[in-house]
């Protein structure tokens, strides 16, 4: 017995012979003690968590060179290499975490929505509860500070530049035929329905090396990766029909949107100021299907819309009513792949392919033209640690435009081009810690038919001033080659440049955010020609300049009231031109000094229903006044446009939505169209320019078919 006892006893004493005491301490980037930190030995169960004063203490039997390993919730993990022969390790630093929430955000000219964005402005519900959008993107958008209202174009005007130099792009694709058909005057809306996205980016400036050929700003629209479940969705409109439906199975889902328009029952009920012989009619759909592999994700995304109409329009220089008959068809195919390759290696790679026809009849006269358009993407993404990150890749864009005018018993003119660019960039990510963080990267693109290369470095810088705001400064060279209306005529250009400069102010708190932004653009090698209008024989030049400069403000309240959703944007703006055909450096048309908007959406329980008003305000817009001597000394009446909308909850699945334009009926004046001569007082006459009608009404019928009784239309209305 005694003797068992001594072997014991040698036995426990050879073990705490073997176990070393590993001991150390844990604080902040600013020295101060972490508390409950947990320290272990890489690959073994030794370890300890570190008291209030960071110190901690345990042992192991472990031999030679060791990984300790230090974990605290809002850090970033510490690995320390040490040798189990010197286990006293002494002071480690751990750096706060930059992914955290309340982390800096590099944001200046950047809008973003949907679940993954960490400060969310604009959500992907707003797109289509905006009263007057009409489930319409572009719509929703121009209620954002930096847009304007130019209500017979329906396009993006972004902060005193043209609505091309607005690109967009869907999964990080280019869209080269972003909106649907229109005839002069007459407005148009984006091709997408807002059905199949999950979020966007606008970037109204000083947005990423990745995208190019675009001068202000940047709009990214994301598909869903995986939708929730299998749903079908019909839609009865006062203007139309819609199906939508989508289907699981193992690592796939598809969804499928069809719509069917037709304006004739509208414009029966609401006078119009045009002669519509064919009121507007479209046949569209879009799909998505996708595949998730096990460390990657393919989508194919597709869409297509026929359109048609023909109507007469009052043109003060013709001696007849303009007529335009017009046949528009566009398809478009997108499909990209990521993947997660070793260690923080991220791969991307898409394609796209768009084919836009038009048959316009103009009186007698008839024109042709198509458009083919593609998009070649690949992206490399490496993450060196969560503070550094590397991303490079290439683009290349084919462009194929025709088009023949035939003039009735008369002439047939010819136009078109074909030109290719190929663009390399690389950007890299850098967050000092979690209130500093800096982008920086270059993009190098080179256009054939033109001849000319282009390089534009980006530059941006966050600070996080404190729990709840920062501020950002951007930077940045962007370059855009003409547009397809010079560029059919002539490749002797230069590319467009405009450089950008941004200070931006954002505050987010308990759902309440607010934002600041002075910006100010330097426009240079803007287009110039010498006739009236554009056409094949006008001596084109790049010797146009300009400038735009002005202030941005924001402010968004889902909290304060109960159930009430409100946002307030105003932009100022000061911008002047010496492009096109202007003969000395003016205001252009298209920009108003004062942009306000004003949204709410309101649930009312008792009723079922949510209501929204939205109100937009422009200053007046600058026109060429022909019986004044200085150009462009005209000026419009303010804009002024109150809508209104209610969804009406029959059941959780079912859904009556009624929405109305301009309620006030306000007599809205886009510009004025002049004669040509005087008459024989020497006073040139002219016509305004206004909305073929003063109001528009909607009223649908939304349900949804789902094994979740709970899932509505709500959310695309």
């Amino acid at each position: 017995m005694k003797t068992s006892f001594i072997f014991l006893f040698m036995l426990c004493s050879l073990f705490v012979v073997g176990q070393q005491k590993i001991t150390g301490s844990v604080v902040d980037e600013k020295g101060n003690p972490i508390l409950g930190a947990n320290v272990f030995i890489e690959g073994s169960y030794d370890g300890a968590t570190t008291n209030e004063k960071g110190f901690f203490e345990f042992t192991s039997s472990e031999k030679g060179t060791k990984v300790l390993v230090i974990s605290f919730l809002g850090y970033e993990t510490l690995k320390h290499t040490f040798s189990m022969e010197h286990p006293a390790v002494g002071i480690l630093k751990i750096k706060e975490s930059v992914n955290t929430l309340d982390a800096v955000v590099i944001n200046a000219g950047t809008f973003e929505a949907g679940d993954k964005a960490k400060v969310t402005v604009l959500k992907p519900l707003d797109i289509v509860t905006t009263a007057g959008s009409n489930a319409n993107i572009v719509a929703a958008l121009q209620t954002l500070p930096g847009t304007s209202t130019v209500g017979e174009s329906g396009r993006l005007f972004v902060r005193g530049g043209e609505s091309d130099e607005t690109q967009t792009f869907v999964d990080g694709i280019r869209v080269a035929q972003p909106y649907g058909a229109s005839a002069q005057n007459l407005p148009t809306r984006g091709r997408f329905s807002p059905f199949l996205f999950s979020g966007m980016s606008f970037s109204t400036g000083g947005y990423s090396a990745e995208y190019g050929e675009a001068l202000s700003s940047v709009l990214l629209l994301n598909t869903i990766d995986e939708p929730a479940q299998e749903s079908t969705q019909i839609s009865l409109m006062t203007v139309g029909l819609g199906l939508a439906n989508t289907q699981k199975w193992n690592k796939n889902a598809l969804t499928i949107n069809t719509a069917y328009l037709n304006l004739e029952p509208y414009q029966a009920m609401i006078p119009q100021r045009v002669k519509w012989y064919k009121p507007y009619q479209s046949l569209s759909g879009e799909s998505v299907y996708r595949h998730q592999f096990e460390k990657g994700l393919f989508k194919l995304y597709a869409a297509f819309d026929a359109a048609q109409f023909d109507l007469s329009q009052d043109k003060i220089n013709a001696p007849y009513l303009l007529r335009t008959d017009l046949h528009n068809s566009n398809f478009y195919l997108n499909s990209s792949y990521k993947v997660t390759l070793g260690t923080n290696w991220q791969f991307f790679t898409g394609m796209s392919y768009a084919l836009s026809e038009n048959k316009i009849n103009l009186n007698d006269d008839f024109l042709h033209n198509t458009e083919h358009a593609s998009h070649f993407k690949a992206r490399l993404k490496k993450s060196f640690s969560e503070r550094v990150k590397l991303t490079f890749g290439t683009d290349y864009f084919i462009t194929k435009f025709d088009e023949n005018y035939d003039v009735f018993q008369g002439s047939q003119w010819q136009e078109g081009y074909q030109a290719t660019i190929g663009a390399v960039y690389a950007e890299t990510d850098i967050f000092f810690s979690k209130k500093l963080a800096l982008k920086s990267g270059i993009r190098g693109a080179s256009n054939s038919y033109i001849h000319k290369n282009a390089f534009s470095p980006r530059l941006a810088l966050a600070y996080k001033l404190a729990k709840e705001s920062q501020i950002s400064l951007a930077y940045g060279v962007f370059e855009q080659a003409p547009s397809q209306d010079y560029l059919k005529y002539s490749s002797d250009f230069e590319n467009q440049k405009a450089t950008h400069y941004i200070l931006n102010y954002q505050y987010n708190f308990n759902k309440r955010t607010f934002r600041a932004e002075l910006y100010y653009k330097n426009y240079s090698n803007l287009v110039k020609y010498d006739t009236p209008t554009v056409v094949y024989n006008a001596h084109f030049t790049n010797n146009g300049t300009g400038y735009a400069q002005g202030l941005d403000l924001f402010w968004r309240d889902n909290k304060t009231i109960k159930n009430l959703e409100y946002w307030v944007s105003y932009s100022y703006i000061d911008t002047k031109r010496d492009n096109i055909n202007y003969p000395n450096k003016v205001t252009p048309s298209f920009a108003a000094n004062h942009n306000l908007s004003i949204v709410t959406k309101y649930w009312i329980e008792d009723w079922k229903s949510q209501i929204g008003f939205s109100h937009t305000f422009n200053s007046g817009r600058p026109y060429n006044d022909y019986n004044q001597q200085t150009f462009m000394n005209g000026l419009t009446k303010p804009y002024n446009n109150l809508s209104f909308n209610w969804a009406y909850l029959i059941s959780q699945q079912k859904i009556v939505y009624f929405s109305v334009t301009n309620v006030l009926g306000t007599k809205n004046v886009y510009g004025y169209e002049y004669a040509n001569s005087p008459d024989a007082n020497g006073y040139y006459n002219s016509t305004a320019i206004t909305p073929t009608a003063d109001r528009f009404l909607f009223l649908g019928f939304f349900w949804t078919i789902s094994d979740n009784k709970k899932e509505n239309q709500l959310n695309n209305l």
